[in-house]
């Protein structure tokens, strides 16, 4: 019957794996009422995020990458635990989850972002987003190893700032959901990402994470610089040039993401003009003091 709730791709997964389900098999009980196959595999449902490697801009993000293999070794071990990836808009967040989700190996993984949301057929309905919620834990419990990424949890919960509205019902399934272990044997992988720290907090939704991983803006000239080498925006000649004009300037302060946007755009100016436009963009963006 377990064999039943396997996915063609947990048949094909690393030995590790297959040894674990065998010496387990006399364990596990039925969980799933029907066979599910995934559609995505790994590599697909994190393609939107890991279209590009990871650019290690700094120590931050060497320590959240070996923090979050960790994690995935006491998924292991326990067989479920939660995080929580927590910084400001455009910090990295979801690709840093996203590759930490990727470095479990874990043959079932599944994300749900707002989109999700906004595309189902009864979106502005509380129980049919908490049916899908838990329609998306409960085909991960059929796998022996699964991962699931809820990207910006608090917009899943319809919350609006302004007037410090939420779904309750939304609320109360997920303090559920992430503290459920799954089935003997099973291990479970939550990888969630949020900017809203405080209303977290409010609702006490933090509290039911294993742990918190707190993702920094790039905060020091050196930071920036390491991601010029990476994406070699600048001839040697003018990076030498953009060097020199940040004499004199304290502070960067800006999300990785934001940055490469900023790149892509200077990307498309001729090279001669890149280091002015690219200055000048960091200076309107608030991003170089």
């Amino acid at each position: 019957m377990e064999k039943e709730c396997k996915s063609d791709m947990e048949n094909e997964s690393e030995q590790s794996f297959e040894e674990m389900a065998s010496s387990k098999e006399e364990e596990i009980p039925l969980i799933c009422a029907k066979t599910f196959y995934p559609t995505n595999t790994m590599t697909e449902a994190l393609n939107e995020w890991l279209d590009h490697k990871i650019i290690i801009w700094g120590t931050p993000i060497t320590e959240i990458l070996e923090h979050g293999n960790l994690c995935i070794k006491v998924a292991q071990a326990t067989g479920i635990f939660s995080v929580l990836l927590l910084g400001l808009p455009k910090s990295g967040k979801t690709t840093l989850a996203a590759q930490i989700a990727k470095n479990s190996n874990f043959p079932f993984v599944k994300v749900i972002t707002p989109e999700d949301i906004i595309s189902l057929d009864e979106f502005d309905n509380e129980s049919a987003i908490c049916r899908f919620i838990r329609k998306v834990f409960d085909e991960a419990y059929c796998s022996m190893f699964s991962c699931i990424l809820i990207d910006n949890i608090e917009r899943l919960l319809s919350y609006c700032p302004i007037k410090s509205k939420y779904s309750i019902l939304i609320l109360q399934t997920l303090l559920v959901l992430l503290e459920k272990s799954p089935p003997p044997g099973h291990q479970l992988l939550i990888l969630c990402t949020s900017s809203c720290q405080q209303f977290l907090n409010n609702v006490e939704l933090i509290l039911t994470f294993n742990t918190v991983l707190y993702v920094p803006n790039l905060s020091t000239i050196d930071h920036m610089l390491n991601v010029l080498d990476e994406v070699n925006l600048f001839s040697k000649h003018k990076m030498v040039s953009f060097r020199a004009k940040l004499q004199g300037k304290q502070r960067i302060f800006i999300g990785i993401k934001k940055l490469l946007r900023l790149i892509d755009i200077v990307r498309q100016v001729e090279p001669s003009d890149r280091v002015e436009e690219f200055f000048t963009k960091l200076v309107e963006e608030g991003g170089l003091q």
